[in-house]
């Protein structure tokens, strides 16, 4: 059995007087042991980090970006393997794990675009014989927490943009899928990045804590629940780091009347129960406008019944499990409760069986759910769609605007003018026509509103450069040459002296 180390200063290392199980969820089997980060291991990642620093940071921008090219070329052609390794710790189906290191790439493509994303500006003769310009310069050592539903994706949201703008960093992953990690930290390498730039430390609440209270640590990048991010921020933050906190979601999508019935089906199953609904953007709500309800429901019932849930490295498999049992059987409490709650069950995942030990569930449709039920207000983060039904597209929105989280939405309509308004007046931070799942491509910023972020910095594309960067502005005046006649007048380099 296979004891996965932290990865410090360019090799593995660690203390592995504390280790947790590495689950594959799809036998429900032990596959390997992580180590469980000390005191002492989190300081030496911290330490690595800073010694690493100076150099890094002294770095061309375009030796830089030599690396990120590099390192874009490995991901293309270590794609499958890297697929295959987040299909055996987290479940998910291979299709969708090369699907996310599809993803996690187009972040490494914006960011060798570095030497255009940290110019700076340059304003001549403000005053007489003053010039003025601006630099952006790395923050130093950045702490990144990442989720186990995407062990690839959400590292390179941080990472790429990060390491381009010259800081080094300590990534913490989940200690439920933590091989990603250390494979990326050694493609890294592998692409000509300095030993110490980047170094992953496993673990739990001790790595976590040391990251938020090292006074060497100058920002902190986090996507996890809301309870932990908006905790994580106001500790963070009150350690003095700059903090970006990327909290849940109780993403909606709203079908009108007017909507291609079969189109939004096919959108809702696969945003629904794709990766088994452990996504951040996945649709949890399906919002039902005016008939349209009539229609959809039964459509995607039919669906959900020709649905092939099954081991992830199943080819034929749509759905895999989910990533540990305690999880399932969270999942499968608000399965069991809904209809006690006023729920319609309309397909019960809990009732289909399966011929294996791993953590499946079945998917399950809820129709006519209370707004006050917990099924409708917690983050269930499973494959479990609640279907609300309304009136108008005004009690939509409504609906939408008054929950506490403001992560992604839908609309799935044939009217553009409902499409605008809805676009409009939706308080929601990334937006969907006729798309499930609005995840920006890598040129735009990731983020939502609400409870689903803490701090005001959505993660990756042009935000992130401004994340992890600091603004140094210079005021210069040279003095004129010796020749200059003796009593010439200089000017003061104030503001105003013109």
């Amino acid at each position: 059995m296979a004891l996965i180390q932290h990865f410090i200063a360019g090799a593995e290392a660690g203390d592995a007087q504390r280790t947790g199980d590495v689950f594959n969820p799809a036998t429900g089997e032990v596959q390997h042991r992580v180590i469980m980060a000390s005191e002492a291991d989190a300081h030496a990642a911290i330490a690595a980090a800073k010694a690493a620093l100076p150099t890094w940071r002294a770095t061309s921008l375009t030796k830089r970006a030599d690396v990120l090219f590099r390192l874009r070329h490995l991901l293309a052609e270590r794609k499958d393997e890297l697929a295959a390794i987040i299909t055996s710790e987290h479940g998910k189906v291979l299709s969708d794990a090369a699907g996310e290191v599809s993803r996690g790439l187009e972040n490494v493509e914006y960011a060798a675009g570095l030497i255009e994303h940290l110019k700076g500006d340059y304003s001549e003769q403000i005053s007489t014989g003053v010039d003025v310009h601006s630099v952006k310069q790395p923050v130093g050592v950045v702490g990144c927490i990442t989720p186990f539903n995407f062990p690839v994706m959400v590292p390179l949201w941080m990472l790429a943009s990060a390491i381009a703008c010259g800081n080094t960093v300590v990534l913490k992953p989940s200690e439920k899928d933590p091989s990603a990690a250390v494979f990326l930290a050694k493609l890294f390498a592998e692409a000509g990045l300095p030993d110490g730039v980047l170094n992953v430390l496993h673990g739990d609440k001790v790595a976590v804590d040391a990251l938020l209270d090292s006074p060497d640590v100058a920002a902190i990048s986090f996507v996890g629940s809301t309870p932990i991010a908006k905790s994580i921020y106001e500790r963070a933050a009150a350690n003095g780091k700059r903090v970006q906190a990327l909290g849940g979601a109780k993403n909606h999508m709203v079908v009108m009347g007017d909507a291609d019935m079969d189109a939004a089906a096919d959108a809702a199953v696969s945003a629904a129960y794709g990766s088994a609904g452990e996504r951040c953007m996945a649709v949890s709500v399906l919002v039902a406008v005016g008939d349209a309800g009539d229609a959809l429901v039964p459509a995607i019932q039919k669906r959900i019944d020709e649905l092939v849930i099954g081991d992830g490295t199943d080819a034929a498999s749509g759905m895999g499990p989910l990533v540990t049992a305690a999880h399932r059987e969270r999942v499968l409490s608000y399965v069991k409760g809904a209809a006690d709650e006023g729920a319609i069950v309309v397909v019960d995942g809990s009732q289909k069986q399966f011929d294996s030990d791993g953590f499946f569930l079945g998917a399950t449709l809820l129709d006519d759910v209370p707004l006050n039920s917990k099924t409708y207000c917690d983050e269930i983060f499973g494959p479990v769609l609640a279907v609300v039904r309304v009136d108008t597209l005004e009690m939509a929105i409504e609906l939408i605007n008054d929950n506490p989280y403001g992560n992604g939405v839908a609309i799935f309509t044939r009217d553009g003018g409902a499409a605008r308004e809805f676009e409009f007046r939706i308080e929601v931070g990334m937006v969907g026509v006729n798309v499930p799942i609005p995840v920006p491509v890598g040129s735009f910023s990731f983020g939502g509103w609400k409870n689903s972020l803490f701090g005001d910095s959505h993660i990756y594309g042009p935000e992130s450069f401004h994340f992890y960067t600091r603004s140094k502005v210079v005021t210069s005046r040279w003095p004129r040459a010796s020749s200059e006649p003796a009593g010439s007048k200089v000017e003061l380099a104030f503001p105003g002296n013109h």
